[in-house]
């Protein structure tokens, strides 16, 4: 068995390639024996000030120690020291590759910086920057309202807030119904001045034309059928839709044509659990339930119904997981009192006379 022998200096960041700041010098030098195809490495790392090694790990690089006379993989190697500390961004075809898996996927609503950091930081996969706004935020009766500006500037916020999920926004009523040139450029500011990764318009078969206009303009689209707010006046209401057997066909037939126009993703919103299993059977792309049952690939709510910040009759599907509205009440109510005591602010919550002026002033 013969063995040959190489030396190799690497420079690498002191953390990892996102970060900054000192780089360290990795000297290797490593035998590969001809018959077993193995690597055995020794390593010196320097600078010394570098932490000390536990458990066979470090933690400043979270890859595996060094020691002389043990196989390493090097590839290993490098791919634990390159991978970033922070979970791995959602792009669109992770949707996909999660659908392929069976792993259930999470939405939610965002609308400003601070919530957009605590959804995202709190792991949800997708933020959807709603005209459910209009309801929630601007205390519209429906989201008809909602203007492409607004849109615009909330997704600037939840975009600087967020880091990991993939930003959707909603294409409000009115920028997508005058023509497939307006539709586009509208998508196109929320994409370029926003940073949306991708928008989401109502409609079925009559906004197939349109889906495929932007797709190929690469604007990636998440369609949305079912219950669609914008269309309120037409249906009479918040009701379920897709309830009769031909009524549910079409939802089923919208739903492939969507997907061969290249949608990414639709959003199946208050239709019959089963209508919604049997889409998201037949389709290659996610499904968004809302409203839809558990058999969907996704499940989107709007964060305030989720966190009790809502007034009035909450919908069926809705589950609230806090009372939000209530510790706020508490907080206002409390503070209100201690104001009206005198007990705030305190001593410790004020600014005194410096000392040294003080003296200054006694003095003279």
């Amino acid at each position: 068995m013969r063995a040959r022998y190489f030396l190799m200096t690497i420079i690498l960041p002191r953390q990892n390639l996102f970060w900054n700041t000192k780089p360290i010098i990795v000297l290797f030098s490593f035998g590969i024996c001809d018959d077993a195809h193995t690597v055995r490495t020794q390593a010196s790392v320097r600078p010394a000030d570098l932490r000390q090694v536990k458990n066979g790990h470090s933690p400043d690089f979270g890859y595996p120690r060094l020691k002389p006379g043990k196989g390493l993989d090097l590839s290993q190697f490098f791919m634990a020291y390159l991978k970033p500390d922070q979970p791995e961004k959602v792009y669109v075809p992770a949707l996909r590759a999660a659908k392929e898996k069976g792993e259930k996927l999470v939405c939610l609503t965002a609308y400003d910086y601070p919530t957009a950091r605590i959804v995202d930081e709190a792991g949800v996969d997708i933020i959807l920057v709603g005209d459910s706004m209009g309801n929630v935020i601007h205390g519209y009766g429906n989201t008809i309202p909602v203007t492409l500006d607004e849109i615009l500037s909330a997704t600037m916020a939840v975009k600087r807030g967020s880091t990991r999920a993939l930003i959707v926004s909603d294409m409000p009523y009115g920028t997508f119904h005058t023509g497939d040139n307006k539709a586009v450029r509208n998508a196109m500011r929320l994409l370029k001045n926003g940073g949306a990764e991708a928008v989401k318009l109502e409609g079925g078969r009559n906004r197939v034309d349109l889906v495929k206009r932007l797709v190929d303009e690469e604007i990636p689209v998440m369609a949305h059928i079912g219950l669609t707010p914008q269309s309120v006046h037409k249906l009479g209401g918040y009701r379920v839709q897709g309830k009769t057997t031909v009524d549910a066909n079409k939802l089923i037939e919208d739903a492939k044509l969507l997907e061969e126009a290249g949608a990414f993703a639709i959003v199946l919103e208050l239709i019959p659990r089963e209508v919604a299993e049997t889409i998201s059977k037949e389709l290659t792309i996610s499904t968004v339930g809302i409203g839809a049952g558990a058999a969907c690939d996704i499940q989107v709510l709007v964060l305030h119904d989720l966190i009790g910040f809502t007034f009035g009759r909450q919908p069926r599907f809705v589950r609230q997981y806090a009372n939000v509205s209530e510790v706020i009440s508490t907080a206002i109510t409390e503070w209100m009192e201690d104001v009206r005591t005198g007990d705030y602010p305190s001593e410790a919550e004020s600014y005194g006379f410096p000392k040294e002026a003080k003296a200054v002033t006694e003095g003279s």
